[in-house]
């Protein structure tokens, strides 16, 4: 196994300190000599749900995405607060975007979204043998659920109706590898 690489970092200023994320600039050595100076939005991490009905369907959210400017259509995701386990952040995030509590919950990936320039990790799961509950939205999150087939998901996906790429890459993981070890 090759050992980690790691840049030298000459200087490092924070240029921004918001609510969900710090903006840093770094000058760097990177290995292999590159000397660079590079931007880097830290982000906590943040995580990913995929509910999983014992029917077969999955549970998506569609709420409206100022960056974006539309509503989307995706899984159920969320921040991860500092020190707070993935697990942990996972099962809060289902329970206030849906209600659902989830008997089982498996972790499927962790990735990286966004590494040309966010620190951003995303812990992805699976959540099944879900109990129904009250939503509990934080004060700023509008939300509707829909349950969906695993048809018309990759149907979303495939005409681009669902566009978000964390979402993709889990159904699509999913229905690839996991499914058949549920």
């Amino acid at each position: 196994m090759l050992a980690k690489a790691r840049a030298k970092i000459l200087s490092s200023e924070v240029l921004y300190q918001g609510k969900v994320f710090q903006l840093r600039r770094d000058m760097v050595i990177e290995p292999g000599g590159v000397r660079a100076e590079r931007d880097i939005i830290v982000h906590p991490g943040s995580v990913v749900v995929l509910p999983v009905f014992e029917d077969g369907r999955v549970l998506l959210i569609r709420q409206y995405r100022h960056a974006v400017g539309e509503f989307l259509w995706e899984l159920v995701a969320g921040r991860k607060e500092p020190g707070e386990a993935p697990s942990a952040a996972a099962r809060r995030e289902l329970i206030e975007e849906t209600g659902y509590r989830a008997k089982r919950l498996r972790k499927l990936l962790r990735v990286v979204p966004t590494p040309g320039f966010v620190s951003e990790w995303m812990w992805v799961f699976a959540a099944e043998r879900l109990a129904p509950g009250a939503a509990q939205p934080e004060a700023d999150e509008r939300i509707t659920t829909r349950a969906f087939t695993w048809k018309q998901a990759e149907r979303m996906i495939q005409r681009g109706t669902l566009r978000d790429a964390k979402s993709i890459c889990a159904i699509l993981y999913y229905l690839r590898f996991a499914k058949r070890s549920s």
